[in-house]
């Protein structure tokens, strides 16, 4: 059968191994539903890091202010 979401193969040291697999077993899931769970939790954390920098470069006083009125005319 078929799957929409494609599969990703990752490796990591044994250390790391540990820890996720005694994280997946306190929360009683898998941990491939917990590697997923992660991945989305940083891609979103680099995500709001990302726009934040790009936000604060555009905050500039020097720019002339355009209402919001206005900005949707």
């Amino acid at each position: 059968m078929a799957t929409i979401c494609p599969r990703l193969s990752i490796t990591v040291d044994p250390e790391r191994a540990k820890i996720l697999a005694n994280l997946a077993k306190q929360n009683n899931q898998s941990i491939s539903a917990l590697a997923k769970e992660l991945i989305i939790e940083a891609l979103e954390l680099r995500e709001d890091l990302i726009l934040s920098t790009l936000a604060k470069k555009r905050d500039s006083k020097s720019q002339k202010r355009i209402s919001h009125q206005d900005a949707w005319k």
